[in-house]
């Protein structure tokens, strides 16, 4: 094993709340109606453009109505991103474990890419050899062009490389792009999307996934 390319939201950072309080404050700006806290752990995933599609009501999800929220949900994120956005218990370290391995690691996002490598930095410092987050014109995760972008820099093959997140996207991600996948089993979603979607390996806890990367948690979920 030599790379591990990991999902972010719902996986490394538990960012939920710092999210829905900014795609509240867009909705009560705009005079709509808030959702509560759990609510999001569906509607996150797939890039914030899709979160304030979710939020807004039905007949609002214009591409007028949606960029007026999203301007209202970038001020406030750029400045509170961090505000209650923590590492799951166990990832720093995972991390090390990882790294004294020489396993390389590295992220792969749905959140835009400042933001992403902003809350990377901030919480684990230099420990990932490469963080790529949502661009301009590059298709987002389930497609697997930013994987294939990490992969190509790092120089790994598919045989030896691992994605790990925490929703079905994570896992049709990875299958895209032809890796094995593991679910994570801390995150937004849980046990019964991950298996759905195909995950070859559930991690209970992020040690699992050293286990899993050293090839001593053998066990194929699926098989």
């Amino acid at each position: 094993m030599k790379l591990i390319i990991f999902d972010l939201d719902g996986t490394l950072l538990d960012t939920l709340a710092d999210l829905a309080d900014a795609a509240n404050l867009a909705m009560a700006r705009l005079g709509f109606p808030e959702h509560p806290l759990d609510s999001f752990r569906y509607m996150v995933g797939n890039g914030v453009p899709k979160l304030i599609e979710r939020c807004l009501p039905e007949g609002e999800r214009t591409p007028e109505r949606t960029g007026e929220a999203l301007k209202i949900f970038d001020a406030h994120y750029q400045a509170h991103c961090a505000d209650k956005t923590r590492p799951y218990e166990g990832i720093p370290e995972l991390l090390d474990s990882l790294k004294g391995a020489g396993i390389k690691t590295a992220v792969a996002s749905n959140k835009p890419d400042e933001f992403a490598a902003a809350l990377v930095k901030r919480f684990f410092g230099d420990s990932f050899e490469l963080v790529r987050g949502s661009l301009p014109g590059v298709p987002k995760k389930p497609e697997p062009d930013i994987v294939f972008d990490i992969m190509r820099t790092l120089g790994a093959e598919t045989g030896d490389t691992r994605f790990a997140g925490d929703s079905g996207v994570d896992i049709l991600t990875a299958k895209n792009a032809g890796l094995a996948a593991i679910g994570c089993l801390w995150g937004f979603r849980g046990r019964e999307e991950l298996a759905a979607a195909g995950a070859d390996f559930l991690a209970e806890k992020p040690g699992d996934i050293f286990e899993i990367a050293a090839g001593k948690q053998l066990k194929l979920i699926n098989n």
